[in-house]
């Protein structure tokens, strides 16, 4: 299937006349939020690893400022069923348009490289494929499968679109039994219509619900970004929304604008309101939570889902305890 890209905010700048939204000068980024340029030799190996398996990387295609951090530790977000999405949100990096077809020998070479990098625990997202009829979820499937015969010891967590009007999709992700099914609100429902135009909050939220009652044992996590222009109390609604569908992990990280065809920053949210989030989703009862300007979805992934394994198990001890 030929390659035919609708929206290529990358590519933007280059083509003007291809860009459906106003451009939005970037916003110089405040001191507490740059980071350095990747210089360490491990993360040229990684780098070097994932093009020889022909693997795409949320690292990459999202101009993620943790990569260099990331990389050098050999830690890589995988990004299967390529690098094309179905949907134009105003805050995503990756290219929008019609994608290719599915490559069946994907999972084998992700289950490779998870092998080859020695990962305790990966996170395997995806672009979202409105195209096919299941969303892609037989594919995040095999994948997880694949991870788990190449590296058994490895722990999956996998962030998912949303599979709007993909009845069944779900049932076929958690079927696979990875340890963490993620799914990002991203942001506060008053403005998903300028920021997430594809998706639904209520359809989102009841994702995770059920992924919860498919499969209690499994942890369930999403994530937001703050800077849009969202208020602290919509925050903290989104926070009480979360927990009533179970979920048990927070991540929330200051939106940073990739291009001037991308939404603008409204504001840069000092570390201090982060720790104030931090502190109150606590309070609400979520088993972990990462609050902090440049806290991504698997930034830091592995310890973190050693400290959601070991939060669990202290909370069911102090419950038999009681």
């Amino acid at each position: 299937m030929a390659r035919r890209i609708e929206i290529d905010h990358r590519t933007a700048l280059r083509h003007p006349e291809k860009a459906h939204r106003p451009d939005n000068p970037i916003r110089r980024k405040p001191a507490w939020i740059r980071v350095k340029a990747p210089t360490h030799p491990v993360y040229h190996e990684t780098r070097a690893l994932m093009r020889e398996q022909r693997l795409v990387t949320v690292c990459e295609e999202a101009a993620c400022p943790n990569i260099g951090e990331c990389w050098s530790q050999r830690h890589a977000t995988m990004m299967i069923m390529g690098d094309v999405c179905t949907r134009a949100c105003s805050f995503c990096n990756v290219a929008t348009g019609l994608p290719r077809a599915l490559d069946p020998d994907e999972p084998r070479r992700v289950g490779e490289a998870v092998a080859r990098l020695g990962l305790r625990h990966v996170v395997v997202t995806s672009v979202d494929r409105d195209d096919l009829p299941d969303g892609g979820a037989a594919h995040f499937a095999r994948t997880i499968r694949a991870i788990r015969a190449a590296a058994p010891g490895t722990t999956v967590e996998v962030l998912t679109p949303d599979f709007l009007r993909k009845d069944g999709a779900l049932e076929v992700v958690v079927e696979a039994r990875p340890d963490v099914f993620n799914h990002n609100l991203e942001t506060v429902p008053r403005l998903y219509p300028t920021i997430r135009p594809g998706a639904r909050y209520y359809h989102s939220l009841r994702l995770l619900d059920r992924a919860k009652q498919l499969d209690p044992a499994l942890f369930t996590k999403s994530g937001l970004m703050v800077g849009f222009g969202e208020s602290r109390t919509e925050v903290l609604q989104v926070m009480d929304d979360l927990r009533s569908a179970g979920v048990d992990f927070l991540t929330i990280g200051q939106y940073l604008q990739p291009t001037v065809k991308h939404a603008a920053v409204d504001r840069f949210v000092a570390p201090e309101e982060f720790e104030d989030y931090a502190r109150l989703a606590r309070a609400k009862g979520f088993l972990l939570v990462s609050a902090t300007p440049l806290t991504r979805s698997s930034y830091h992934a592995d310890r973190d889902f050693a400290a959601l394994r070991a939060a669990r198990e202290a909370q069911l001890a102090a419950a038999a305890r009681a």
